[in-house]
């Protein structure tokens, strides 16, 4: 099957020729016209996805009127083929042998009418073939050139320049100043508001004010309003941050009055901190600020705007002050814009500074600018002639007499620069709504069953898909939001907001993505037909008359980002009707009655399935899933399900299956040869059959299981259940690269020392609820990441073990209490355990240690401990802070010469407030003096259940 690149603005092309090749083969037997038909398709359509392809190097400017409408109508043409395609192909994929005589016979007389039908309608679009081909000669459409295309690189220092950005550059002076406005000695309510253009650092400086104000809160908060607010479920998010998920259980149910009364009655009495993000209108401010109560309790709030007038309307009142955000001055501007490209000022050439101070000129001190022209440089080669040459580019972009603002003008330049594949998977993000955090793997996932990345085979596709994201991310158009403790992995990512407005506005402009958010759909909803979909906020008013508009449109993904939806879950079977539906991604739909997903027969071309459903509701799967003989991706591991239909041991395509723990699955999961993914499944629910069949999974890769807790197996069954698994786990491991378990049994890691050989591949590796570290792990050579649960004291010999792991990278430890008979609730005074020395020896690769401790214990790392560590994350009892003499619960912090990130959780439940202010103080005296200046942030938990201040 022929593998060609996605096209220049829809991937469609590559697809639609494939699939016509595929067509030509010996599974079709077409009809003499209708093979014809198809032949002349595909050698039309692939001239003229070269002349595509060279039209998406070029400028809108550069590209004539007549040119741009053919374009359009060629990317619809596309779309109407492979669908016409789709719906032959699935007519024939029904009818397998254990239909009976007469079935099959009234099945060939339908599909022959079918196949007529077929020839007719390719015909149709033969003649509308035609008709562009002579459009295009006519109006000399062919005389585009292509462009050289630039070469894909992974560069490391991008994650770097985000950082740089948010910690160093140009933050210092403004940090200051509004820090003093709000940290003045009278306890008044105090409000600052930021205002400023588009792309001006207004969110990275007020998120910097936020993490710096060290004073002790109640509560804090952090929001973002975006364009198109949901007010109401923007005060949930502040209720549910201010008290720690109190009412989540409730606020679904809440009016916005009652939501305002409830939140100014929670209020009321405290001292919070809060910031609220990118307010677009006064309207929407007064209806925040009604909810936010003046309480002269020293409380803050911070608000960030590109409006003048939203800013004063934050600001009318006592204790009110506005800041224009300024743009970074010449020296700012160069240390942010070097250290993208050389590492620091120093490193760049003498012959380039000339004209790179010509182009930071043009970039007007606005960050993202900075950041987004360092990214296109970041791909071209450096020399001077390349760069006066990208100067000439962006004086012609910023330069123009436009409605468009500067900024726009330099993400358009660099959307031009990008390669075409890269255009499709930018314009694909277009999906997500405003300061959305994406998943990194889900993303890719939707660009693999979108047909964006080519290829056939699964993991090939993942490491390419991955290559993509990085180079958005090096040429600054994405932003890295988590990133992994390698450095070279990025887990989430998010879209600046102002890019995101370019992405939508090219997405809409080549119907790419029709979006309905509270502004109602995109503009081109009426004008054009379907083909993805973004649903971003709740559907009201007529509902049935939009589904009935939706059910004949030929759209191949659906993406759902809303709660309150209750006419998409009536309308779910009608919603579900169309043949080419390739993505149904629901993440977050509230569901107050039953779901009942239609006829899978329906959607028989699906390749990516994942739903999130809030409860209470529920959902119900069809029967006859087997008829998903395209889907790779099954997520159903955030709904309420309980079990799966037993035809889902057909899916022979599947590779991943995504349950929660809960769900019971059927006997015969071996049959599904192409899986790699199974998580999460408890063996409390599966029977003795299934956890059997688990070891026939041949090209299984990742592996979530739930143990059977020691209290429940002591009936036969489960002493079965555990052979079967121990067994099956066996002949696993040799091919796992991730496991977890949780709830296993000491006795019961066996599997691990049975395997023999070389080390087994396993990477990634989580075992919770253990009594010691199992000896086992030391022969796992090849493990990076590591999360273990253990009970009680830790004894050196097992942290020994944990420390010669050559290549680990990062480690989680959970402790909890043992058998003593301490309970991390209620403390039994005088049980703690001795502090735990890290010394020299091992730990020489970990970049990242997280200690969650439920018990009494402290920690000291010996001169030379964990050389590479970058990021610690602690969870201490500060009740026990002054029981280990000098020092408190933490030693050594300046021993740990590559530290960067501090993060401490202080378990404040039965410590007094003198220890839990020591441990702080302990914390951030030893950080401030340490070499690096690491970043340091506390935050304090429990503290409504802190042992009562004793009265003198």
């Amino acid at each position: 099957m022929a593998e060609v690149m996605a096209s220049a603005a829809t991937g469609v092309m590559g697809s639609v020729i494939g699939k016509l090749t595929a067509m030509l083969g010996e599974k079709y037997q077409l009809a003499r016209d209708a093979e014809e038909g198809i032949r002349f398709l595909k050698e039309e359509l692939s001239t003229m996805d070269a002349v595509l392809q060279n039209l998406a190097e070029k400028d809108d400017d550069q590209i004539d009127p007549l040119a741009k409408d053919w374009r359009s109508k060629v990317r619809e043409l596309s779309y109407d083929i492979e669908d016409c395609i789709d719906r032959f192909r699935l007519n024939h994929s029904h009818g397998g042998s254990k239909a009976n005589f007469v079935r099959k016979a009234v099945r060939k007389v339908k599909i022959l009418l079918q196949d007529r039908g077929l020839a007719e309608e390719i015909q149709k679009l033969k003649s509308l073939v035609i008709e562009q081909s002579e459009r295009a000669k006519r109006y000399d459409i062919h005389k585009y050139q292509a462009a050289s295309p630039q070469p894909v690189l992974l560069d490391l220092r991008a994650p770097a320049l985000f950082a740089e950005a948010r910690d160093l550059v140009g933050i210092d002076g403004p940090r200051k100043e509004i820090i003093e406005l709000l940290t003045c000695e009278e306890m008044q309510h105090k409000v600052v508001s930021i205002y400023g253009t588009a792309g001006q650092g207004k969110t990275t400086l007020a998120m910097e004010v936020y993490r710096k104000i060290t004073e002790a809160f109640d509560c804090r908060a952090f929001v973002s309003v975006s364009q198109t607010p949901d007010i109401k479920k923007l005060l949930r998010d502040i209720l549910s941050q201010i008290s720690n998920n109190q009412f989540d259980d409730q606020t679904e149910r809440w009016e916005m009055e009652q939501l305002i009364r409830n939140m100014r009655d929670y209020l009321i009495d405290k001292r919070y901190l809060i910031l609220i993000d990118d307010i677009w209108s006064v309207a929407a401010w007064e209806l925040i600020e009604s909810a936010l109560p003046r309480n002269d309790n020293g409380s803050i709030v911070i608000t960030t705007t590109r409006s003048k007038t939203v800013a004063k309307s934050c600001c009318a009142g006592i204790g009110a002050h506005m800041y224009e955000a300024q743009p970074l001055g010449d020296d700012d501007s160069q240390r942010l814009f070097f250290k993208r490209l050389f590492c620091s000022r120093e490193d760049c050439p003498q012959d380039l500074r000339e004209v790179s101070s010509d182009i930071l000129k043009k970039c007007g001190g606005l960050p993202l600018a900075i950041i987004s022209i360092a990214g296109l440089l970041a791909n071209k080669r450096q020399t001077v002639e390349v760069w006066v040459n990208t100067l000439k580019s962006i004086s012609a972009a910023v330069d123009k007499d436009s409605h468009i603002d500067k900024m726009k003008r330099i993400l358009l330049l660099s959307y031009f620069e990008l390669p075409r594949h890269l255009k499709s998977c930018l314009l694909y993000l277009s999906v997500f709504p405003e300061d959305y955090m994406i998943d990194c793997r889900e993303l890719i996932l939707l660009w693999v069953a979108e047909a964006l990345i080519p290829g056939q085979d699964t993991e090939s596709m993942e490491q390419l898909g991955r290559s993509y994201l990085n180079d958005l991310i090096n040429r600054s158009l994405v932003q890295p939001a988590k990133v992994g403790a390698d450095g070279s992995t990025v887990k989430t990512c998010r879209v600046h907001d102002v890019t995101l407005e370019f992405i939508v506005s090219k997405a809409v402009e080549d119907n790419f993505v029709t979006i309905w958010n509270r502004n109602g759909f995109s503009q081109n909803y009426t004008c054009n037909k379907i083909r993805r979909l973004s649903i971003q906020e709740g559907i009201s008013g007529p509902v049935e008359e939009m589904v009935k508009t939706i059910k004949h449109a030929h759209i191949r993904s659906i993406n759902i980002f809303c709660y309150n939806n209750s006419g998409l879950v009536k309308h779910a079977s009608k919603f579900l009707s169309n043949q080419v539906l390739r993505v149904l991604n629901i993440r977050g739909l509230r569901v107050d009655g039953e779901c009942y997903l239609g006829q899978v027969k329906r959607i028989s071309q699906m390749k990516y399935f994942g739903i999130k459903i809030i409860r209470p509701g529920g959902c119900e799967l069809p029967e006859d899933l087997e008829k998903l003989q395209h889907l790779e991706t099954l997520d159903f591991s955030s709904t309420n399900i309980s079990k799966l239909p037993a035809s889902i041991i057909q899916l022979q395509r599947l590779v991943r299956l995504n349950v929660g723990f809960w769900v019971q699955l059927p006997d015969g999961i071996g049959n599904l040869q192409a899986l790699e993914e199974l998580s999460t499944i408890s063996l409390s629910f599966q029977s003795v059959k299934f956890i059997q069949g688990l070891s026939d999974l041949t090209n299984l890769k990742v592996l979530a299981i739930v143990w059977t807790d020691a209290t429940e197996v002591r009936d036969v069954e489960g002493h079965e259940k555990e052979k079967a698994c121990i067994s099956s786990l066996t002949k696993l491991f040799t091919r796992l690269r991730q496991f977890s378990v949780v709830g296993c049994p000491d006795a019961t890691l066996s599997f691990m020392s049975l395997c023999v050989g070389s080390p087994p591949p396993l990477q990634r590796l989580v075992l919770g609820n253990l009594s010691a570290v199992p000896h086992q792990i030391s022969s796992l050579l090849n493990l990076t990441h590591l999360r273990i649960g253990l009970r009680g004291e830790v004894s050196q010999e097992r942290i020994n073990i944990l420390a010669s792991l050559p290549i680990l990278v990062s480690l989680t430890v959970f402790l909890f209490p043992g058998n003593e008979g301490e309970s991390s609730s209620l403390p039994i005074l005088g049980i703690f355990h001795p502090r735990y020395a890290i010394n020299s020896e091992g730990f020489q690769r970990l970049v990242k240690f997280t200690l969650d401790c439920a018990l009494e214990t402290a920690l000291e790392f010996e001169p030379g401990a964990m050389p590479k560590l970058q990021r610690l994350e602690l969870l201490l009892p500060a009740r026990c802070q002054f029981k280990y003499g000098d020092g408190g619960l933490v030693l050594g912090l300046q021993n740990l010469a590559g530290l960067k990130y501090v993060n401490v959780y202080i378990d404040c439940k039965a410590a007094t407030s003198d220890e839990v202010d020591s441990l702080e103080d302990d914390i951030r005296g030893v950080a401030g003096v340490h070499h690096n200046r690491p970043i340091v942030q506390v935050e304090r938990m429990n503290q409504d259940w802190m042992a009562p201040r004793v009265q003198p």
